[in-house]
């Protein structure tokens, strides 16, 4: 599972080509990390650098690729609306472009990289963008972590 980095709108193009403009699919999980600790010793260490990165799993209703992962890094705005009740969570078409030097992945295609408002769209925008196949991540099952109810 090698992780294609994209650089340009033809490389934006070619995702959208090959996972169908994320038609029929759905956010499936989500993981977030920065580069800030707390060490044994209580010290805390952090970078002066966009240090906040997500990985997104996507899978959909049409095979080659059925699941994708989305690896953001560097990210610089990060904005997820869950569905809310009885209402279908399907992606119908997302979009993805790169404006003004950040990449932006947002649910629905009519979103604009200038609406910031808290809206009902999900919308990610980062310095940089990588993308692989995961087809063998079909299902139920989580990939990000175990989920446990206490």
């Amino acid at each position: 599972m090698e992780w294609k980095e994209l650089k340009d709108s033809n490389d934006i193009e070619n995702l959208l080509d090959t996972f169908g403009g994320f038609h029929d699919s759905c956010l499936k999980e989500l993981y977030m990390w920065t580069e800030s600790y707390v060490d044994e010793n209580l010290s805390m260490g952090m970078s002066t650098e966009l240090d906040t990165n997500v990985r997104i799993l996507f899978q959909r209703q049409c095979d080659n690729p059925s699941a994708i992962e989305l690896l953001f890094e560097g990210v610089t705005q990060f904005h997820i609306i869950p569905s809310p009740i009885n209402y279908d969570p399907i992606i119908y078409e997302a979009k993805l472009i790169l404006h003004e030097g950040l990449f932006y992945w947002a649910d629905d295609y009519d979103w604009e990289s200038n609406d910031f408002t808290h809206g009902t769209n999900s919308w990610v925008s980062a310095k940089g963008l990588k993308w692989r196949d995961v087809s063998s991540w079909m299902g139920k099952k989580s990939r990000y972590g175990l989920i446990t109810q206490d």
